[in-house]
């Protein structure tokens, strides 16, 4: 079951957006190639991280000594369909009136 309020607390933070936008561009990133994309610490990214895989937003992979980050859109798709979607078509018909 997915966790609406971990997903919109992580989709909340712009600096876990920009996580996902790089993600996005090239999936299976290891921190230190996240970490070189911010200007914070190790530290910060890793806790901006554990919020997104709360979310199940990222999975990782252990890679022999590396860990990999992915991007899981499904999330994202299902809060999609269960509150875009519905308000979207909910507009649409309310827009004759």
């Amino acid at each position: 079951m997915i966790d609406d309020d971990r997903i919109f607390k992580a989709l909340a933070d712009p600096t876990r957006r920009y996580l996902l936008d790089l993600l996005f561009a090239r999936d299976g990133r290891t921190l230190t190639e996240l970490e070189s994309e911010l200007a914070m610490t190790r530290f910060g990214v890793m806790k901006h991280l554990r919020v997104l895989e709360d979310a199940g937003l990222v999975v990782t992979r252990r890679s022999g000594r590396e860990k990999l980050h992915f991007l899981d859109p499904v999330p994202i798709q299902m809060v999609h369909e269960r509150w875009l979607d519905k308000y979207t078509s909910y507009s649409s018909r309310t827009q004759g009136l």
